[in-house]
């Protein structure tokens, strides 16, 4: 298993030089930062980066993110201080939650939300199945689902 964590202020620049960070640590994995997957995640870290700003920096100055990558999975976990957990149910999501939700699914993945194991905020968490054709355990796993 390969593991990065970036620290973010959580300011309206971070989406921007968030995604930077994760297209440089895709590419390191292999991950062609121009396949429609690394785009896919890329859009998912900026609504969770984004939603972390707008909801959580009057209560945490930063966020950890951090990307995940094991035998055919991807994992993509946005942390803050803040402790209030966003509501998952379809009809209390916002649009940008419910994209996440529906990227994760198109890569037979998930989306959830927990409390810190730190006790203190919570953790966004994402997961993929990594499509065979990229990522350093290329051609040992099945392709993304139609949305």
């Amino acid at each position: 298993m390969w593991r990065r964590i970036l620290t973010v202020p959580l300011v309206p620049e971070a989406v921007r030089q968030t995604r930077r960070d994760v297209a440089a640590a895709l590419s390191e994995q292999a991950i062609p930062v121009n396949s429609v997957f690394a785009g896919t995640v890329l859009l998912v870290v900026s609504e969770l980066v984004a939603n972390a700003v707008r909801h959580a920096a009057d209560r945490s100055p930063t966020a950890d993110v951090t990307i995940a990558v094991g035998v055919g999975q991807l994992v993509i976990g946005v942390a803050d201080q803040d402790p209030r957990l966003p509501d998952l149910s379809p009809e209390a999501m916002g649009d940008g939650l419910r994209t996440v939700a529906d990227l994760t699914t198109a890569y037979s993945g998930s989306l959830s939300v927990e409390h810190s194991p730190h006790g203190c905020g919570k953790v966004v968490l994402t997961r993929f199945l990594l499509p065979e054709d990229v990522g350093p355990f290329a051609g040992r796993r099945a392709g993304p689902r139609a949305l």
